[in-house]
């Protein structure tokens, strides 16, 4: 049974996998269009990290950052070896929870436009397409998506 609790992005589990995760994306883009929170940001005020876990292992991760008016998903990764088991849609819905807790109106994210397996995943789960947010800029590179929690 997975397991998705609150976890510290320093612990052995956790950052092993945000390092993988930081690895692909720095294969995949360039820095300047890398924006991935590194694992002392993650431990931040306004930041909720959690692992999804099994017997122990870590399988995934995903966080939820407060933002002025909305949450932004940050940090989602799944190990290769979990994908398909239905690790990402547990650690979204948590995700999904927590910013429903807060009374968050919208969860915003930005993924890479090379990411189709997470693209679907956000579109199942009721993400939609938007425009530039935040601090980030238009690039060629990034998916900007949206769900209103109302």
């Amino acid at each position: 049974m997975i397991l998705i609790e609150p976890a510290d992005p320093r612990s052995p589990g956790p950052s092993a996998l945000l390092r993988s995760s930081h690895a692909l994306m720095q294969a995949l883009y360039p820095p300047e269009e890398n924006y991935a929170l590194d694992i002392e940001e993650l431990c931040a005020p306004g930041i909720y990290f959690f692992a999804a876990r099994e017997n122990g292992e870590t399988l995934g991760t995903g966080a939820l950052a407060v933002r002025e008016g909305y949450g932004e998903v940050k940090s989602m990764f799944t190990a290769p070896e979990a994908r398909g088991k239905g690790v990402a849609a547990a650690l979204l819905r948590q995700l999904e929870d927590q910013a429903r807790q807060l009374k968050l109106p919208y969860l915003r994210l930005e993924t890479g436009d090379e990411l189709a397996e997470a693209v679907r995943l956000y579109e199942r789960h009721d993400f939609r397409r938007c425009g530039v947010f935040g601090d980030y800029r238009p690039n060629a590179f990034s998916v900007f998506m949206e769900k209103p929690l109302g």
